[in-house]
């Protein structure tokens, strides 16, 4: 019984994602229900003591992420940046390489700082324009949105700087640029297969005689020729983003080293900072920060005529997105309590390898939750001790969980019900019945994708 109650917890809160409704509403109702069935008198402690504590907890480390990344993307493409990249891209690769031009541009985009959904919208009007000029379905615009902004560069590359690669620093204490060569190896593997599908699927329609389509919903505008700024302009933001989340982890880490006492004058008593867990949050934050000021300063006309209503919906998507992600690791910290979980956790701890394990459950949990930041905050808030140990036990460096962990949120995150897909599928004018099989096909290999480095750490060594 306290194995059903479980599960149904966990389908409930999958149920109601998929049907629309809010997570932060739900995933305290889900999880009071599952503690209700199982200890009445538990549920207000249950709720203030570790569903709160939980919530408040990831809202206090990773909510600067969310904001500084979501302020940096849409002033990227209020500057008219995004525009620069994607002419730069297209020009350089040319029109016969329309999907590949599409996948680039959200890879530059995403490795560089830029959020996911932000990306979305930025990227979706050069996508149509392109297609529609040569001729490919658009139906294959999501997949291709799907392989550049949601899949190599959000969680495989080293150093991105997306949540989904900052989560795991704060439970092995690594660095965002854990596991760069596997990383690497696992992120070229999704790029080459998934170029290899979309190119198929492109051939089979142009076969077909199939063309971009007639009668579709939100159809972009023609692009206006407007005077855009340098490519390398344009990507100078990214590129400091990146390097300096480099150099900052370093510093961090040298001048800072395990822990900080903060002594200030009023203080009552010192407070001491665990700063190897936080190392990678700060250095991330440094360089969004820097990234800001440099599109605010290099594009400044652009950026100041929209930042008033761009700030806004930048820190509403912010608020949103750091809100759902932290109801679903609250959620996942309650359901961790209650015997039923022991059940589940006993059962996944049968799979005998560690790496397997770890993949196994959080890729699960992202696909039950339709997050993958949530899947992985949940499984990583029950599991990370066991899975650390287990890993010690064979001697598998931490850097290697962490990029698992990372790779396998990405995966199977992507159901129907996922927040990015449904926002995708709305801003394109398409649905699921028209898409979402590109979209799944896309999923399938970044799930794949994790065992392929699994194998590759067992057969090479490499880290």
């Amino acid at each position: 019984m306290s194995f059903a109650i479980a599960v149904a917890a966990l389908i409930f809160l999958m149920f109601v994602a998929y049907r629309g409704f809010s997570v932060i509403l739900f995933a305290p109702v889900a999880a009071m229900a599952a503690v209700l069935l199982t200890d009445p008198a538990a549920v207000p402690s249950a709720f203030s003591g570790v569903f709160m504590e939980r919530m408040v907890g990831f809202i206090r480390d990773y909510f600067p992420v969310f904001l500084l990344g979501a302020v940096f993307g849409k002033l990227i493409e209020i500057s008219g940046f995004s525009k620069s990249i994607v002419s730069a891209v297209t020009t350089l690769l040319g029109p016969k390489f329309t999907i590949a031009s599409i996948v680039l541009v959200g890879a530059i985009l995403t490795y560089g700082g830029v959020s996911l959904f932000v990306v979305v919208f930025a990227v979706y009007p050069f996508a149509a324009e392109m297609f529609r000029q040569h001729n490919i379905p658009k139906r294959l615009i999501p997949g291709t949105i799907a392989l550049g902004a949601f899949s190599f560069t959000m969680d495989s590359l080293p150093g991105t700087p997306q949540i989904q690669n900052i989560i795991p620093t704060t439970y092995f204490k690594t660095d965002g640029f854990a596991a760069p060569v596997l990383g690497s190896l696992g992120g070229l593997f999704i790029f080459l297969v998934g170029m290899a599908y979309l190119e198929w699927r492109r051939h089979a329609a142009l076969k077909a005689g199939e063309g971009y389509g007639e009668g579709h919903v939100n159809e972009p505008p023609p692009l206006a020729h407007e005077k855009l700024a340098p490519a390398w302009l344009a990507l100078l933001p990214l590129v400091l983003v990146f390097g300096l989340n480099k150099l900052f982890t370093n510093l961090i880490a040298a001048h800072y080293g395990k822990s900080y006492e903060l002594k200030l004058a009023a203080m009552a008593k010192p407070v001491t900072v665990a700063v190897d867990k936080l190392t990678a949050v700060w250095a991330v934050e440094g360089a969004l920060i820097v990234g800001i000021l440099a599109v605010v300063a290099l594009g400044w006309r652009q950026a100041s005529k929209g930042f008033a209503e761009g700030g806004k919906a930048a820190v509403s998507g912010a608020l949103l997105a750091s809100m759902n992600t932290a109801s679903e690791y609250g959620f996942g910290a309650v359901i961790a309590t209650l015997p039923g979980f022991l059940v589940i956790r006993d059962a996944l701890a049968s799979i005998p390898n560690p790496l397997v394990n770890e993949a196994v459950t959080v890729t699960a949990l992202a696909g039950i939750t339709g997050s993958a930041s949530g899947g992985m905050s949940i499984a990583l808030a029950a599991m990370a001790d066991q899975f650390v140990a287990s890993a010690n036990a064979a001697g598998i460096p931490l850097e290697v969980l962490h990029r698992v962990a990372a790779m396998a949120s990405g995966g199977m995150d992507t159901l129907p019900h996922n927040g990015a897909v449904i926002t995708l599928l709305a801003v394109t004018g398409l649905t699921h019945r028209h898409s979402y099989k590109d979209i799944f096909a896309v999923t399938c290999i970044k799930t794949a994708a994790v065992f392929v480095v699994i194998a590759l750490y067992y057969a090479t060594g490499l880290v």
